[in-house]
């Protein structure tokens, strides 16, 4: 179960705090582009990832298809900087993990759809060989993940935070 856990906090971790964009931004990698250079679709999708909450569940493969496990991830902005790059202002909320980092990750367009895509992908901590295709559609999030041997689907809702 020790291994499931870590795959689990790695999964949850893959989708929005992606470390090595931590990294990116820690270090001034990376400077936002200016909001009038934004096409209407990155425009649109800046204001409909403002403080938002994603919340859903993953799968592992060759587990239980009955066996999902739920994920939230708080987002307060998505800001879009030097070509692909966009660095998202996440809150990961999983067990005992709750980090708020900025992460920075290519985003990448199906037609009038952002994915975020991301190959043998390193974070800090957790180590290397992550991977994920995420579309981001209407309000709702969905798409695959893998880490090492380990691998499977995740999806969920996009909503609105409560003020508080």
């Amino acid at each position: 179960m020790t291994g499931l856990l870590k795959v689990g906090v790695g999964v949850g971790v893959v989708v929005v705090s992606f470390g090595f964009g931590w990294l990116m931004s820690s270090t001034g990698v990376g400077r936002e582009v200016p909001v009038g250079s934004l096409t209407e679709l990155e425009r649109e999708f800046t204001e409909r990832m403002r403080n938002v909450v994603l919340e859903g569940n993953f799968t592992i493969e060759g587990v239980s298809s009955g066996d999902r496990r739920p994920e939230r991830y708080e987002i307060a902005q998505v800001t879009k900087l030097d070509g692909d790059r966009w660095r998202f202002d996440a809150r990961v909320t999983y067990g005992s993990v709750d980090v708020t980092l900025p992460v920075v990750v290519p985003v990448v367009w199906a037609g009038d759809t952002p994915m975020v895509s991301i190959t043998d992908f390193a974070i800090p901590g957790l180590g290397d060989e992550f991977g994920a295709r995420v579309v981001f559609y209407d309000s709702r999030y969905a798409g695959t993940w893998d880490h090492g041997q380990y691998r499977g689907l995740m999806y969920g809702t996009i909503s609105q935070q409560a003020s508080n």
